[in-house]
């Protein structure tokens, strides 16, 4: 088989067409998948960086959601203790009440409702339990909330015992207010006069965790934002551009085409003289 000669003009114009097609390869790939950097070969500096923003967003995200986990916990304590206000305030009412009945046995159901308050302020407090945390039950619950991508960096809750008995609220069992002294209903309403002081400062404790815990919410979710961001812009392809290059490649390809034909009809021209 004889081989095939080619003129320069001819040789350049194909290895200009090679690359324009190759370059509209690129292109092509870039407005089809949107990005301009597919793997390490088309940049190993800008892939790895935008793969290190992205795991880190990946991190983050984790912790946004046991941030919201969180704010749910704390949530469910701050609505087991206005719950437990509610009912203070009902049993130092049945309290008052006792102290200006005249009759014994009237006192004597007003000391029972009262015991049986107090029952109930303990079921609330252990019932204000959130995904096996409770703030409220004197257990010694803590509630731990990570906050960055390696772990160190975190707030600790320690729950408080809301319930009645020593160690907690510290509210006494209602006693003798059948007698004609009232028994110790005096001494009952002190005792819930201090619980609400108490349980006071218990919520302002937890709300200002809870604005922690947001803030570190919020900071998480523009953190996040700007890692991404910052991925996108190492990677992703300016469409406008691209589509604006591949318009100019289709261009040089129909020249590049019209360029060769023309060599070649130029190489045959000076065939035929012979």
């Amino acid at each position: 088989m004889a081989d095939i000669t080619l003129t320069s003009g001819m040789r350049a114009n194909l290895f200009q067409l090679q690359k324009t097609t190759t370059a509209m390869e690129t292109a092509q790939s870039r407005l089809s998948t949107g990005l301009k950097v597919q793997s390490a070969l088309d940049d190993p500096v800008a892939f790895f960086k935008a793969q290190e923003h992205q795991q880190r967003a990946g991190d983050l995200e984790g912790r946004k959601d046991e941030m919201s986990e969180a704010v749910q916990t704390i949530d469910a304590a701050n609505i087991g203790i206005e719950a437990i206000t509610d009912l203070i305030e009902s049993a130092k009412s049945l309290a008052q009440s006792a102290q200006s009945e005249s009759n014994s046995t009237d006192r004597a159901t007003l000391q029972t409702q009262f015991n049986t308050m107090l029952s109930q302020i303990n079921d609330l407090a252990n019932d204000s339990t959130y995904k096996g945390v409770n703030l409220l039950n004197g257990t010694g619950d803590t509630l731990v909330v990570t906050f960055d991508a390696d772990g160190t960096n975190k707030l600790t809750l320690q729950g408080f015992d809301a319930e009645v008995g020593t160690g907690g609220l510290s509210i006494s069992s209602a006693a003798d207010w059948s007698t004609g002294t009232v028994g110790n209903s005096t001494t009952v309403i002190t005792q819930l006069d201090s619980a609400k002081n108490e349980l006071r400062t218990e919520t302002q404790k937890l709300s200002n965790n809870l604005s922690i815990v947001t803030a570190r919410q919020d900071f998480t979710d523009n953190m996040i934002n700007t890692l991404e961001d910052g991925a996108e812009a190492l990677t992703n392809a300016d469409m406008n551009e691209e589509s604006a290059n591949m318009l100019m490649l289709q261009t040089r390809q129909s020249l590049g085409t019209t360029a060769l034909s023309m060599a070649s009809e130029a190489a045959q021209s000076v065939l035929r003289l012979f």
